[in-house]
């Protein structure tokens, strides 16, 4: 962190111990405009970015990523939440379904969860053997160091949360109808093995947190301080510099020889509002 930032840090505005929501706007801001440069950067360079988001259930994984992505280019960023694996993909080897959607050259992609799913909820609930478990703690080093060898840029990141935040998290969820869908069996049973998660967690640290691949820990409890900390650190991991561009002229319409339909031949969307 530069001696500016510090100062800066010093003197946050907060609302008790979270973070000022006019400030955090304000940052947030300031933050996605350098995303864009970043983002437009990678697209002329070429470069290929994985970001990986792992954590708890309602650690905030998905708030940060829709900051992320909110003014960025679809196309050239791309999030991959990938469902539970068909019979097929079961039989397939384990990486097999998260290589097809690696990055081609100019792109970033977000992984929300990723292959790290059999180090924690697999484990945890019973979804894979003991055999498969090992297997993958030992060659996910090795499929990382081939990724990141091959001229991938990869990212890792792990949202911590406390159980009493992530209770908060869930109750907000339960009583909010708009925010049902986001709670499912698993986090439920997420709740009940709490300190088996935690043991997975510790040990899939144990093996996966290299010097070529390391994991990047965000405190979560405040989601604001997370959102704004995980991006501003994503920024200082990808050099990038800012594309000047010819200013755009927009040009005047044309309209000779082009006479409308009648406007009752169309049908409208009823103006409610």
């Amino acid at each position: 962190m530069s001696q500016k930032d510090k100062q800066n840090n010093q003197h946050k505005p907060t609302d008790g111990k979270r973070l000022n929501k006019q400030f955090y706007f304000k940052e947030l801001e300031k933050l996605q405009e350098e995303l864009v440069k970043m983002h437009e950067w990678i697209k002329e360079e070429g470069l290929k970015v994985i970001v990986v988001f792992e954590g708890r259930d309602a650690a905030g994984k998905g708030g940060v990523i829709k900051r992320i992505i909110q003014r960025l280019n679809p196309r050239v960023c791309k999030v991959i939440a990938l469902g539970v694996p068909t019979e097929k993909e079961r039989s397939q080897w384990y990486f097999q379904r998260y290589v097809s959607h690696l990055p081609a050259a100019g792109e970033i992609v977000l992984f929300d969860r990723s292959w790290y799913n059999r180090a924690g909820v697999e484990r945890v609930m019973g979804f894979c053997s003991e055999e498969e478990y090992w297997e993958f703690l030992r060659s996910c080093p090795r499929f990382e160091e081939m990724l990141i060898h091959s001229g991938i840029i990869m990212i890792k990141y792990w949202f911590s949360v406390s159980d009493e935040e992530q209770e908060k998290r869930f109750m907000e969820r339960i009583s909010d109808r708009t925010k049902n869908w986001k709670l499912s069996e698993m986090d439920m049973g997420s709740r009940s093995c709490w300190i088996e998660y935690s043991k997975a967690k510790d040990e899939m640290f144990a093996y996966t947190d290299t010097k070529v691949s390391p994991w990047w820990v965000v405190e979560a409890d405040d989601k604001r301080k997370a959102r704004l900390n995980c991006i501003h650190h994503l920024l200082s991991m990808i050099p990038y510099e800012e594309i000047k561009y010819k200013k755009i002229k927009l040009p005047p319409i044309n309209k000779e020889g082009y006479v409308r339909p009648p406007i009752t031949d169309q049908t409208f969307v009823p103006e409610v509002y």
